[in-house]
């Protein structure tokens, strides 16, 4: 996999920007300055960025997989050690599928209704691979969704979703916490 020197990432104009960022050259970023990019973060090939008016805001230690899609009107945050696994797709904005409007982004306003609003993932997230994540949604701390899984409804900090729609399986272990403060002590020491 091939990134993005430094100084092409600098040129893009995105809205903030940490350290260590490894943004795959084969991945597309649009509305670079409605993103914000923490440390640590790596975007891998063919995933798409896509920024409306609410913007991406990647915290740090962030993984978005191969051909992932993160796009829409409303925010979408990605907290501390999250990530998606490939071909996970998140909506922040959603065509009205009832047949009561017209669907598509070529429509004008006054004959649509789309649906915006922010998607939140939280810390320690992990979203398993072809899974979808719909306007509204809030993954809560520790939350893990399995793969193909269909996300309209926000899911209880550390708990496991998985199905269409997705559904609570059981409760997620919380040894994670304690990895995470030796980890992060472990850098300190590196310093």
């Amino acid at each position: 996999m091939a990134y993005l020197t430094a100084d092409e990432i600098k040129s893009m104009g995105f809205k903030q920007l940490g350290e260590n960022i490894l943004l795959s050259n084969k991945a597309s970023y649009y509305n670079c300055k409605n993103i914000s990019i923490g440390n640590n973060v790596r975007v891998d090939d063919f995933c798409v960025l896509s920024a409306g008016e609410g913007g991406i805001e990647i915290g740090n230690f962030v993984h978005i997989a191969v051909y992932t899609l993160i796009i829409g009107s409303g925010k979408i945050t990605f907290n501390d050690f999250s990530g998606a696994s490939s071909r996970v797709s998140i909506y922040s904005s959603n065509d009205d599928y009832s047949g009561s409007s017209l669907t598509n982004p070529m429509i004008p306003k006054e004959f649509a209704d789309v649906n915006h609003s922010d998607v939140f993932i939280g810390r320690h997230v992990i979203i398993g691979s072809g899974s979808v994540i719909l306007p509204g949604v809030n993954l809560h701390e520790g939350v893990a969704i399995g793969a193909l899984s269909l996300v309209i409804e926000n899911c209880e900090e550390f708990s496991i979703y998985a199905g269409n729609p997705a559904k609570k399986i059981k409760n997620r272990k919380r040894d994670l916490l304690e990895m995470e403060g030796k980890f992060l002590s472990s850098l300190k020491q590196h310093k």
